[in-house]
């Protein structure tokens, strides 16, 4: 079993609470005081898991520019007053930052039991997600 901190299980706490409220935020037709909130939340649990320094690397890379402007800028336009063009900055943000990722987390799912004979029916396994021309970067989660 993996052993926390006390800094990184408030940092899950945190981050816990920061995905229910931008989720209920959406939900409530993009309220934005709940989803200012939930991007507050969900920033800091991530920088309490993984260390401040770690989450200045992970965001602040070269070849990151681009993805860490869309997802901080969708949080300063959620901050300002516009929930739904943040968000929509914030998700495409989101999936540029993680998109190395994603490939480690389909894996995964793959070798889960019931998840994994979903993924392997015919139409969904045809459907794959591949990285192949984008720089591998390190996982922030380690």
């Amino acid at each position: 079993m993996i052993s926390l901190t006390d800094s990184q299980k408030i940092g899950m706490g945190l981050t816990g609470f920061g995905v229910f409220f931008l989720f209920f935020g959406m939900m409530l037709f993009f309220d934005k005081a709940l989803l200012a909130i939930g991007n507050i939340l969900f920033v800091s649990g991530l920088s309490f898991v993984i260390g401040l320094e770690r989450t200045f690397r992970f965001f602040f890379q070269r070849h990151k520019v681009k993805a860490t402007s869309f997802f901080l800028g969708g949080v300063l336009v959620v901050l300002i007053g516009w929930p739904i063009v943040g968000v929509v900055l914030e998700i495409y943000g989101f999936f540029l930052l993680f998109r190395g990722f994603f490939p480690v987390a389909v894996g995964f799912m793959r070798r889960v039991p019931v998840l994994g004979s979903l993924l392997s029916l015919p139409g969904i396994s045809a459907v794959s997600i591949t990285s192949s021309n984008q720089p591998q970067t390190e996982c922030p989660f380690k």
